[in-house]
């Protein structure tokens, strides 16, 4: 049985674990062979790449900083390299982190900005050339519950994120002639595996979901998943919510 995904070349950043993890292996369970970034850990990135690899799909691993705009090409020359073709880019590199405005200075204020946004930038732009031959290509923004509900000590993190609403917005604008669509999946209050040094966000305890429970990783991949298949051909420059109703206030 041919999957929906099938012949299709997907990079997804931030890959190594996670949220990122869920949707490199839910874009190879569709089908899709599959690029998986990390920016340092190569042994997270190449066991996920193992088991994309046992579960039958391709897979490359790529280690490179999104913030960095030469790493990003030479990893879109990669995925063409080694497949042919890039179908699926999905931004979900990431830092968060927690600190008051006040104490903030404005090299950590870049350093959030340069991975959650400008990352997106450097991806996208590395990337287009395979996209806009792709006939059917996909941009997948992952936003963050923060950027529309707000949270202290997190000004960096909040401004990127929301930031990032935007530039889905604009981004399917300028690239819906070329039969891309660009959306952002948003998660929120999602259970997550954290180092033991990296504590639960503060703001996470300041919210409950309408359904009682936490989501999983896997509750994100598969909004991901759909929106990069011929189902969601008609959906794009919309932010989904994936956080049980959070988001409502409940």
């Amino acid at each position: 049985m041919t999957k929906e995904l099938s012949g299709k070349v997907a990079i997804v950043t931030g890959a190594g674990r996670n949220i990122g993890r869920a949707i490199a292996l839910a874009l190879a369970d569709g089908g899709a062979s599959v690029v998986v970034n990390a920016r340092s850990n190569r042994a997270e990135a190449e066991r996920v790449a193992r088991e994309i690899e046992g579960a039958g799909s391709g897979a490359l691993v790529h280690i490179g900083d999104v913030a960095d705009a030469n790493a990003m090409q030479a990893m879109a020359n990669a995925a063409v390299k080694t497949f042919g073709r890039i179908d699926i880019l999905v931004n979900n590199a990431a830092l968060r982190r927690e600190k008051p405005f006040v104490d903030m200075d404005y090299a950590e204020w870049r350093e959030i900005l340069g991975v959650s946004l400008d990352g997106a930038f450097h991806c996208a732009k590395a990337c287009l050339p395979a996209l806009q031959k792709s006939g059917q290509g996909s941009v997948i923004n992952i936003g963050g519950l923060s950027a529309h509900a707000g949270a202290p000590g997190r000004v960096h993190v909040v401004s990127a994120k929301a930031a990032l609403i935007g530039f889905t917005r604009a981004l399917a604008h300028d690239l819906g002639s070329d039969s891309i669509t660009v959306n952002c999946v948003v998660p929120g209050l999602i259970g997550t595996i954290r180092p033991e040094d990296k504590p639960e966000p503060a703001h996470h305890f300041r919210h409950r979901t309408i359904t009682s429970a936490r989501g999983k990783p896997e509750d994100v991949a598969g909004i991901v998943r759909f929106l990069c298949g011929p189902a969601a051909r008609y959906i794009t420059g919309q932010a989904i919510h994936a956080n049980g109703g959070a988001y409502l206030g409940a």
